[in-house]
């Protein structure tokens, strides 16, 4: 094997896998129902799936002026993607849209750490 055929498999790898991570970050946007869980799931996926997806495009080229652009991709989408999930998140806290409440034991609505406080964490799961 020679070390071009050798970067193709990894280059393939990587592609993959960016994918992978690209199909359960759009899965987990129809997966959770509440803005907030959905911001932070697909924020997440897609940085790490877009970050190997131009890590094996880069490697399939090594040593050229696309690998820089790749990379430089790269470090834009490490720095922007978090960066603008969290503008997001924030302009929705300050324009009112709350975390929906959880039910409680007597049908009540409580806030999350209500409900972590009224769980009786001392019953067996099963």
């Amino acid at each position: 094997m020679t070390l071009l055929e050798v970067l193709e498999i990894i280059s393939n790898i990587l592609i993959g896998v960016g994918m992978f991570f690209i199909i359960f970050g759009t899965i987990g946007i129809f997966r959770f129902k509440e803005f907030y869980s959905r911001i932070l799931v697909t924020t997440k996926v897609d940085t790490v799936g877009m970050l190997t997806l131009l890590v094996g495009l880069a490697v399939r080229e090594p040593l050229s002026f696309f690998t820089g652009k790749m990379l430089l991709m790269a470090i834009i989408v490490l720095i922007l993607n978090p960066l603008t999930a969290h503008v997001m998140v924030r302009s929705a806290y300050a324009s009112g849209y709350e975390i929906p409440c959880h039910v409680s034991k007597n049908n009540t609505c409580v806030k999350e750490e209500e409900a972590e406080e009224e769980a009786d964490l001392t019953k067996p799961i099963f």
